[in-house]
């Protein structure tokens, strides 16, 4: 498992326990460290692991409206809470961190899904975030890492040809 895989897992994890202990983001410090603790303690994460939970948590209305108008037949309270906890993430990853490129945020929630949801959860989640994906690409809201990736596939085209 490569790091930064083992990072989002305890991201997930943490989005997880604090979604089941009732959402209160006093609690996400405790939540953390404990999860850390378990998964790998002496794992230096660079701080990942708190930014990605943080801004999920910061963001969650946000996110949760778009992942209710992407999944219309799913409301948040009816998907499982590693569903809804893998979409939370890879919605925060694909739509607004700038760093992670889109194609990386929605692969790697699949796999989430694939690891930790049910027989179903790795469609489900490819079919939501490729939704959120498609209507950011329509929109022209895809994210400057993606515009720059895109650009240099093309340059290495023409290069090719």
């Amino acid at each position: 498992m490569s790091n930064r895989h083992l990072a989002r897992t305890m991201a997930m994890q943490s989005l997880f326990e604090w979604d089941f202990r009732g959402r209160d983001a006093e609690m996400l410090p405790a939540i953390i460290k404990h999860v850390k603790g378990e998964f790998a303690p002496d794992f230096d994460d660079a701080g990942y692991v708190e930014k990605q939970v943080t801004q999920v948590v910061e963001r969650v209305g946000e996110i949760d409206e778009l992942l209710e108008h992407f999944a219309p037949e799913w409301k948040m309270s009816e998907m499982t809470n590693t569903d809804r906890n893998i979409l939370r993430l890879g919605t925060y990853e694909l739509r607004f961190d700038e760093k992670i490129p889109s194609k990386v945020a929605i692969n790697e929630a699949i796999e989430l899904g694939k690891a930790f949801g049910g027989e179903a959860s790795g469609k489900f989640v490819n079919g939501v975030l490729g939704a959120i994906y498609k209507y950011m690409e329509e929109k022209g809201l895809l994210k400057k890492v993606d515009t720059e990736e895109r650009e240099e596939k093309e340059e290495t085209k023409i290069k090719a040809e």
